[in-house]
C-alpha cells in the first residue's frame, strides 16, 4: 500500500505566500522585493517573514545593494530551491491526476 503523495508536499513551499513567492522567483533569474511585493499583493513585513523562512530553507538567495542612496533587495531562487519547487510541482501533479507515487 502507497501513501498518498500529499505527504511529500514540501510544508515550506505549501505556505500559500510562499508557493507565490517560489512560483514567481521561477519563472525569472531575479526579482526585485518591491516588484515581488506589488505582484503578490503582501504588505513589506509579511513578504520579509516568508522570505526569511525561505532563505532559512536555502531556497532563496537576498542580495541588498544600493542604487544611490536608496537600498536595493534582490531575490532570487538558489538551485535547492529550484530543484525543491519542480518537486512540489510533480507532487501537485500527481495529486490533481491521480497518479500514484512514482
Amino acid at each position: 500500500m502507497s501513501t498518498h503523495p500529499r505527504h511529500e508536499l514540501d510544508e515550506i513551499i505549501h505556505a500559500p505566500v510562499r508557493l507565490s513567492i517560489v512560483a514567481a522567483l521561477a519563472a525569472a533569474e531575479k526579482a526585485d522585493f518591491r516588484f515581488l511585493r506589488d505582484t503578490i499583493e503582501v504588505s513589506d513585513s509579511l513578504l520579509s517573514k516568508h522570505i526569511l523562512t525561505l532563505e532559512e530553507a536555502g531556497y532563496v538567495h537576498v542580495n541588498k545593494t544600493f542604487v544611490g542612496k536608496r537600498a536595493r533587495t534582490w531575490l532570487s531562487l538558489t538551485d535547492r530551491g529550484r530543484a525543491a519547487f519542480q518537486n512540489y510541482m510533480d507532487v501537485l501533479r500527481r495529486i490533481t491526476e491521480g497518479t500514484p507515487h512514482a
